[in-house]
């Protein structure tokens, strides 16, 4: 990655996570363990690894959690403060919200949800080559018109903003990644909700504004919903997403302290098996993600799945694409398939579900 100086780092983490629920009970989204390490860890190491060091998070709910974990960022060779927002102010105003605690220049603002494998340092680079009042990180997807696009000219600059749409003109999407002139952040009306996609933008292209696009094709994932979260996780397990977080080695399994499988258990995809989680005699686990102290029975099966902190599979029991809340207890024998979610401590007593006849 190439190196950044004179540029600081917003990362907005103010979201309540709802597509996450029920995991974002306890925790906000970037805070869930993610790999072996709060989703945010992740995000950080790329920033400090870019030459980044002085980052500005924008919190609201559970803002305390953050300063809690992180406190100062002095461990992770940062130096993090923290702006809480008092009342919801969407992207804009969260971005202008932070204004007071800026310093350099430049400004590289992160959404707090999103997995990338972008080069920061060329980001900067060629925001600032380009002269240009926002930069913003432009990525390829095949298939577009699930999100709004953004085409640009030859150039590079911005021509337009467009809502999603069966057929865009581009493949090219808004990563929630942008570097800002300060000046810029600074004038985005103080203290009220601001919408960067449909108020910022489209006012700084109105007024003739040079925003600029950077267009890539790297690691990109919205870690915003269940089916992602998991993917994510597994992603940086298996080193096909950056990080420089990982508390262990790269590969099918990361295992943390205590956790303990079985002989003749099979753990693959990039599962993560948190502190003292257990996987009992013949069950299978694949690409999961286990919290801390969670236990799958013996024959249980486990894909795709996130399992709190604290709940337990019974035997042979099979999920597949399912989020269990912290303590929740699936009794043995029950089948829970693709977006089942059960609340913390919820209890389903053995064969109460299935969705096969063969019960």
């Amino acid at each position: 990655m190439t190196s950044v100086t004179g540029a600081d780092a917003v990362v907005l983490v103010g979201g309540k996570g709802t597509r996450l629920r029920p995991l974002t009970l306890s925790a906000p989204k970037p805070m869930l363990p993610t790999a072996g390490a709060p989703f945010l860890s992740h995000l950080l190491s790329r920033i400090r690894e870019a030459g980044i060091t002085h980052v500005v998070l924008g919190t609201s709910y559970r803002a305390e959690v953050f300063e809690d974990y992180f406190g100062d960022g002095s461990s992770l060779g940062l130096e993090i403060e923290y702006v809480v927002e008092e009342e919801p102010l969407d992207t804009g105003g969260a971005i202008r919200n932070v204004a007071g605690h800026l310093r350099a220049d430049d400004v590289v603002i992160f959404n707090g949800d999103i997995l990338s494998g972008a080069d920061l340092g060329a980001l900067v680079a060629t925001h600032r080559d380009a002269s240009a009042d926002v930069t913003l990180h432009l990525q390829r997807v095949a298939d577009p018109s699930r999100f709004g696009s953004v085409p640009t000219d030859a150039n590079g600059r911005v021509t337009a903003f467009l809502e999603k749409t069966p057929n865009p003109p581009t493949d090219q999407i808004n990563a929630g990644c942008y570097v800002f002139r300060r000046e810029v952040v600074e004038a985005i009306p103080a203290g009220r909700r601001v919408s960067v996609e449909r108020e910022t933008f489209p006012g700084l292209l109105a007024e003739g504004a040079h925003v600029h696009g950077f267009v890539d094709s790297s690691y990109w994932l919205d870690v915003g919903t269940p089916e992602a979260f998991v993917r994510g996780s597994a992603d940086l397990v298996r080193g096909l997403a950056p990080t420089s977080a990982l508390p262990g080695p790269v590969g099918e399994v990361l295992r943390l302290d205590g956790a303990t499988v079985a002989d003749d258990a099979e753990v693959t995809g990039g599962t993560t098996l948190g502190a003292g989680s257990v996987v009992g005699a013949g069950a299978r686990v694949k690409g999961s993600v286990l919290f801390d102290g969670a236990r799958v029975e013996d024959g249980a099966v486990v894909e795709n799945s996130v399992l709190g902190t604290g709940a337990r599979v019974g035997a042979g029991a099979v999920l597949r694409g399912v989020v269990l809340g912290d303590g929740a207890s699936i009794g043995a024998g029950c089948e829970l398939l693709d977006g089942a979610r059960v609340w913390p401590d919820a209890v389903l007593p053995p064969g109460s579900i299935r969705f096969s006849s063969d019960a």
